[in-house]
C-alpha cells in the first residue's frame, strides 16, 4: 500500500490520523530526537484502508503497542512548510486508550520512523495535561483543546 502523500504542483499534500492516550493526567506526545517540537503519534493512511486501520498499524509499527480506537476529537486543516514546499494536511485526531500493558505509562520510551525514505529516532514522552502549555507542541491548539476532550468534535484551521 502507500500512504496518501503526494506532490501536487508546487505543493505536498498529507492525509493523517493521530492518537489522544490520556492516561493518569498525562498524554502520550513524540518528537524526533533532533527536534524540540512535540506532536500526537499517528501517521499516513494509506490508500484502502480506514483512520482505525490507520492507528491500530501506526501504533503498533511505531511503539508495539495493541490500541482501542474510540471517538474523533478534532479535524485540523493544517497549512505549513514540508521541507521548502508549502503542505496542505488533513489530520483527524482520535481518542485512543493503550490496551498493552508492556507499553510505559510514565517517563520516556523510544521509536523509529520511516517516512519519504528517511529514518529517524522519534521520542515518546507521557507528558503532563497542565505542562503542554510549557512546550511547543502541535498542533498549537492542543493545548487548549486537550482542556475539553469530553465535549464535541473540534474543528480548526492552523496555518504557519
Amino acid at each position: 500500500m502507500s500512504d496518501i502523500l503526494f506532490r501536487k504542483d508546487d505543493w505536498v499534500f498529507s492525509y493523517r490520523v493521530a492518537g489522544i492516550a490520556v492516561q493518569n493526567g498525562k498524554v502520550l506526545l513524540q518528537k524526533p530526537t533532533n527536534e524540540d517540537f512535540y506532536a500526537f503519534p499517528g501517521g499516513h493512511v494509506e490508500f484502502g484502508e480506514t483512520n482505525e486501520e490507520t492507528l491500530i498499524r501506526e501504533f503498533k509499527e511505531e511503539i508495539g503497542a495493541d490500541i482501542a480506537v474510540k471517538n474523533l476529537k478534532w479535524v485540523a486543516e493544517a497549512f505549513f512548510p514540508w521541507g521548502k514546499e508549502p503542505c496542505h494536511q488533513i489530520c483527524l485526531y482520535y481518542a485512543i486508550d493503550i490496551t498493552d500493558e508492556n507499553i510505559p505509562k510514565e517517563g520516556m520510551f523510544m521509536a523509529k520512523e520511516h517516512i519519504e525514505g528517511r529514518n529517524f529516532d522519534l521520542e515518546f514522552h507521557w507528558i503532563p495535561i497542565e505542562k503542554t502549555g510549557e512546550i511547543e507542541i502541535y498542533p498549537t491548539d492542543a493545548k487548549e483543546l486537550l482542556k475539553d476532550l469530553e465535549g464535541e468534535v473540534k474543528h480548526f484551521v492552523y496555518k504557519k
